[in-house]
């Protein structure tokens, strides 16, 4: 292991704030479980402290914190249930954690359902400006039964993939109010372990929001499922690539959805006006994308409330065209609900009906919108509003178009805008292009979302996240994204001029994601519903062998210059892969090289060195031993506070953690080491707001709740043995090297007794030999015990006064000289470059410069 020192003030590492919501009295124990143990054998678990050979990953706190190594005989000991810290005030929680909407009024529904339309069903909402002129680009009409059967492909597949897949069916698969592609990761990730990172804790399963269902006994094929895919390390990795490459998807879909949008609306203005060419439309579609991706910083409730009516005049406009053009035109055009129409057309055009099939799924682009946006609105919201309203009038205004074409082959190519009648037209114009500009809100704030979840399970490097409402933490805005994704967006309008070749772009982004969707779906249902294996089937079948062949349908035309969403969507592939495979390396490299229990022994409760009065932080991302920085830190510092807290932020695969579940303490060492490790856990739907202030004081709250539990758990110990709060002296010596080539000896410390506060701290005995300097006057009525404690929450009181110290652990990895050139580009360049360039996580909280210390770390992977 190679390793460079640093210091920098000036830089942040990531630290989470929040917590719970003060101390409280403590919960009654109903039940204290039992159980005898050979100390021998499992004496630092029984006695609830770290030790880096212990391969069990919970926290207990059970507060027995004395080890006594001379006793050698087997005897056994009564304990109480071991738990993690906050196991207590978790049984207190009175419900789950619930969705933001549950609790809504009837009046609030309604205006949910409203800005919905503007949110959710934009996209889809102005997908009958170019589905049939992209068709009937691919299969020309050449007579009525052609449109009819056009129009039964286009409502067979809204009925289909919109209506049964997704509104019937997907919505349901949310995790806790979210939706989308990382959901649906996260929600299988809770039934089985398939994360590639292995900081899963068995606590997190605690968290009340898990709402973890274990497989019946009965269903073996659920058991039989979870036990593959914890077990093979293909799967992972196989499941894992196919989240990567739906999220990809997602974001090359937030950037065909404006270009497309925006250019078929404006390409609205050569129906109206001859004079006006290709170009004149490519410059001012620029220009709306332009004040589109400005508006969206502005929120969604604020948008939503503001485009809701647009939208909702818009789908009045369809629906009024088309029964107009019913009404003046063809009727018959109903005879598309027979669904052998679709045969017919086939069987009339064969391979160019194949092709028209790249046209056909875009009447249901947006459909993924419907669930990735679902963080924003309710299910009943989507389902209401897309039933009620935006459904009938999408069937209508196909309906119109098709009864219009029946009279008017040669208008194929401007199907919608040829169809609207000359009195409308110009109005019909505005609210098109007002409604494309919102359908491209739409992708955006789903891409947001997604963007948000994988950054949050380590998949995507972290950016500045800006929440835009008060009420509803889902609602967001990511502005170096925003922007990315207007460059990218500009770069495909001015490169891709035709409607129809953006088009098959738009298809390809479309049907990547439902694809995702339908295999991770599939494997809900056999993980988690537990339905019948029929009916998952039958699912899997139909949806996955529907979206196959619009798919063999739109790859066909991939050179037509679709190709570059295609790269674009490698490239973001290729992000978001090296991030996690880098996020691994890491994590393994120092799950490997933390400092070992046997050492933190040796050095004795001094540390090797001087105890300054005061709290460190030392934030690192190890959720199970000592991290191996920390020994960097004994050997570049003089001194190391009296009280270390190693605290690790951990993302837990559920949208919240109640903040009365957040922190989970465990000692780390006896208790005269004052050292303490804490975990951090936050959902991928969490805000972190709170400033340094009041993250440190719910810190402290946290930990002195901790302490007074493990203090109860030992009183309640039926066989009364006394636990001695001193510890034996090491007298080994080790030497360390610094950095500077100075010899170390980590076996004695640098001072040997604490007299007051003017001096440096070493260690705070709290044995009868010496008086423990925090110690309040006892009366002689109080126990022991409560002497000890009430000693210890003074210590952390005094040094909470003194002030805390932001340490900041920043590993990072270079590859192996003797490794491959493949990975050496990935871990020194691609990785490093990411990293480098990535958000620091310190931003969200305002430490003063003279409260951080920043020490660096390089491992060799």
């Amino acid at each position: 292991m190679a390793e460079e020192s640093s210091f920098d003030g000036s830089e942040k590492e990531e630290i989470a704030s929040s917590g719970n919501n003060g101390l409280g009295d403590f919960a009654s124990m109903d039940s204290i479980e039992s159980r005898w143990v050979t100390q021998d054998d499992d004496d630092d678990s029984v006695n609830g402290v770290d030790d880096d050979d212990d391969d069990d990953d919970e926290f207990y706190g059970t507060g027995l914190e004395s080890e006594d190594e001379e006793i050698s005989e087997h005897r056994l000991i009564h304990t109480g249930r071991r738990v993690d810290s906050f196991d207590v005030e978790a049984l207190e929680v009175p419900g789950v954690s619930r969705n933001d909407y549950e609790d809504l009024t009837v009046g609030r529904r309604v205006l949910l359902a409203f800005q919905t339309l503007g949110v959710v069903f934009g996209d889809v909402g102005t997908s009958p400006l170019y589905t049939f002129s992209v068709m009937f680009s691919k299969s020309p009409v050449r007579e009525k039964e052609d449109v009819i059967g056009a129009l039964s492909l286009v409502l067979y597949t809204l009925l289909l993939i919109p209506l049964i897949k997704y509104v019937l069916v997907v919505l349901w698969a949310n995790d806790d109010g979210e939706g989308g592609t990382f959901a649906l990761y996260s929600l299988i990730s809770r039934h089985a372990k398939i994360s590639l990172i292995p900081n899963q804790l068995r606590s997190d399963t605690r968290i009340s929001s898990f709402r973890l269902k274990v497989p019946c006994p009965e269903l073996e094929r659920s058991l039989n499922l979870k036990e593959k895919l914890e077990t093979s390390l293909v799967l992972k990795k196989l499941l894992l690539v196919l989240v990567l490459a739906g999220t990809s998807m997602v974001i090359a879909d937030g950037v065909v959805t404006p270009a497309m949008s925006v250019m078929s609306a404006v390409g609205g203005l050569k129906v109206g006006v001859d004079a006006v060419e290709q170009d004149q439309v490519v410059m001012i579609s620029v220009a709306f994308l332009v004040i589109l991706f400005s508006l969206q910083k502005y929120g969604t409730s604020k948008m939503g409330l503001v485009v809701g009516p647009a939208l909702l005049i818009w789908f009045c406009c369809l629906a009024g065209i088309g029964i107009h053009n019913l009404v003046k035109y063809d009727s018959s055009v109903y005879r598309a609900f027979n669904p052998v129409h679709i045969y017919y057309f086939f069987k009339r055009n064969s391979v160019n009906a194949w092709y028209a099939l790249g046209g056909c799924i875009l009447c249901a682009t947006g459909s993924e919108a419907l669930f990735a946006d679902l963080c924003y609105f309710s299910v009943r919201s989507v389902q209401l509003t897309f039933v009620c309203l935006v459904l009938p009038c999408l069937m209508l205004g196909y309906m119109g178009q098709a009864a219009y074409l029946m009279e008017n082959h040669t208008d194929a190519s401007q199907a919608f805008f040829s169809s609207v009648p000359g009195a409308a037209f110009w109005p019909v114009l505005f609210i098109a292009n007002v409604a494309a500009l919102i359908a491209s809100r739409t992708m955006t704030t789903a891409t947001f979302s997604c963007i948000k979840q994988s950054t949050a399970l380590g998949c995507f490097p972290r950016l500045k996240i800006i929440h835009t409402s008060r009420k509803f933490m889902g609602q967001i805005y990511i502005p170096v994204l925003n922007w990315f994704l207007l460059a990218v967006c500009l770069v495909v309008v001015c490169s891709i001029s035709s409607i129809n070749e953006i088009g098959n772009a738009y298809g390809m982004a479309e049907l990547g994601v439902m694809m995702t969707t339908t295999i991770l779906v599939t494997l809900i249902m056999l993980l988690i519903w537990q339905i019948n294996i029929v009916i998952v089937t039958a699912f899997l079948i139909v949806f996955l062998g529907v979206e196959l062949i619009f798919f063999s349908s739109v790859i066909a035309s991939v050179g037509d210059g679709s190709w570059i969403i295609l790269v674009f969507a490698v490239i973001m592939f290729g992000i978001m892969y090296v991030w996690n495979y880098g996020s691994k390396l890491r994590y393994e490299t120092e799950v490997e090289q933390k400092m070992s229990m046997d050492l933190m022994r040796e050095l004795g409760s001094n540390l090797g060195t001087i105890r300054a009065p005061g709290i460190g932080l030392l934030y690192n991302e190890l959720a199970k031993g000592v991290p191996a920085i920390f020994g960097h830190f004994l050997t570049t510092l003089p001194a190391i506070h009296s009280m270390v807290i190693f605290v690790c932020i951990k993302y837990v695969p559920v949208p919240l953690v109640p903040q009365n579940e957040r922190f989970l303490f465990r000692r780390v060492c006896t208790k005269s080491y004052h050292l303490f490790r804490c975990i951090a856990r936050y959902g991928y739907k969490d805000v972190r707001k709170e400033n340094h202030q009041a993250f440190e004081q719910l810190l402290i709250e946290s930990l002195e709740k901790f302490i007074r539990r493990e203090a109860q758990e030992r009183s309640l110990e039926s066989d009364g043995h006394n636990d001695s709060d001193s510890e034996e002296d090491f007298s080994g010596s080790t030497l360390v090297m610094g950095p500077n080539g100075s010899m170390y000896s980590m076996g004695v410390p640098l001072l040997s007794e604490y007299r007051d506060l003017n001096k440096p701290i070493t260690e705070l005995n709290t044995s009868s030999n010496h008086h423990h300097p925090f110690d309040t006057s006892s009366e002689s009525s109080v126990s022991e015990a409560e002497q000890s404690l009430e000693r210890e929450l003074s210590f952390i009181h005094k040094a909470k006064e003194i002030g805390v110290v932001y340490l900041l652990g920043h590993g990072d990895i270079r590859a192996r000289k003797d490794s491959w050139f493949v990975k050496k580009l990935v871990i020194n360049y691609f990785y490093a470059f990411l990293r480098k360039n990535c958000r620091r996580g310190t931003a969200n909280l305002s430490v003063p410069q003279s409260h951080l210390m920043k020490v660096d770390m390089t491992y060799m992977v």
